[in-house]
Order: structure tokens, then sequence, then C-alpha cells
């Protein structure tokens, strides 16, 4: 599945030995899979730190441990290290990573979540907001649901018509309406409170 290269497991022993903690592993994850904005996540873990998921993988001295959620889009993922003269270099190859767009003929729920995840979530998580697709009505409304600094938030409406809903009929003219299906009174860290006409980034 995942390939660990021999310099790589050596780079990694070395800098576990230097950090003198028994049994510690090396945990990596996809961020933002599936997407253009797609990359991996490398840290130090120790044992207690793990889920009990994950899936396993023994080098030369420690551990690495995969997400379990990441374990499909880094198939056939390698991982390399190149000593240069600035020290060397980690790279990661992971063909499957950022996935691919869906195909023109694909259902209009697939292609809606792909444009949500490469170009919606992308510009609303300045506010530490994000947009999920809750479904597809029969008559072709979008109906999301807006998490993180767009639940609660005073200016949720004007993000929904004039940001999301222009970006998505860009894509999609066959799209009747967007809706919001967000209890925004049920918002506990809203980007913007408009009766108090404070702020607060998440």
């Amino acid at each position: 599945m995942l390939t660990l290269t021999e310099s790589a497991q050596r780079h990694f022993r070395r800098l576990i030995e230097q950090q003198e903690i028994p049994g510690l592993g090396v945990r990596l994850q996809a961020v933002h899979p599936g997407t253009p904005k797609a990359d991996c996540q490398l840290e130090f873990c120790e044992r207690s730190d793990l889920l009990g998921n994950e899936w396993s993988l023994a080098c030369d001295g420690f551990d690495l441990y995969v997400e379990a959620n990441s374990v499909a889009c880094l198939q056939d993922a390698e991982i390399d290290f190149t000593s240069d003269a600035t020290g060397g270099q980690l790279k990661v190859r992971a063909p499957h990573l950022q996935g691919h767009p869906p195909a023109a003929d694909a259902p209009l729920a697939e292609r809606v979540q792909y444009v949500l995840e490469t170009e919606v979530n992308p510009q609303i998580a300045a506010h530490g907001g994000r947009a999920t697709l809750v479904e597809i009505t029969f008559d072709n409304a979008v109906v999301l649901r807006l998490g993180g600094g767009c639940h609660g938030c005073g200016m949720a409406d004007v993000t929904l018509k004039q940001g999301i809903e222009r970006t998505l009929r860009q894509h999609f003219p066959e799209i009747s309406a967007v809706r919001d299906a967000t209890d925004h009174a049920s918002g506990h860290n809203p980007y913007y409170r408009g009766h108090e006409g404070k702020s607060a980034v998440r």
C-alpha cells in the first residue's frame, strides 16, 4: 500500500532517537484529501495518542501509523528523503491524494460536492467557515448546512447568496436555488454577531 524508502526510514529514525521517548512513532494523515489543496501531515506520536484504528507499517526502529480515514487516498504512496547541501528534503508522492474532478455526466450531487471542497470551502475558511451538502431536491435545489464561523453568523445569508450560490450557479446553471438548512440560533462561535456588532475568528 505505502512505501517508506530506506533513506526516509533513516531520516525518521534519526529524528526519533533525538526525542529520547521510548516507543515513539510517526503518524501520517491526509489533509483536504480529494481536492487541489490536498497535502500530507507527518508528526511524532506516542502509543497513547493513537485511536486504535490506524493502519501501521513496521519500519526499522519505529512504526508508521496511517490515520484510518487517510488509508484509501494514500494507496500506492511513497515517502522518500533525499540529501542535499542544505541537509535534505522529505518527499511524499501520493498519486491518489488529490483525487480527480467528477466526470461531466456524474450525478449533480457529486459535482456540487467537488466544487464545495475545491472552491467554496477554501474561500470561507478565512472566516473559519465550512459548507456541507445536505441534499439536492427533486427540483435541483441545493440544500447546504453551514458550520464553523458561518454557523450563527449575522452575515451568513450574504455569504450564501452572494458567495456560495453565485459560485455554484456559474458551474451548474441547472440549479434552481441554494438553501440554508443551518440552525443558526445554535451557533457557538460565529464569525460575525450581527446583534452585537462584534466578530470572532474561530
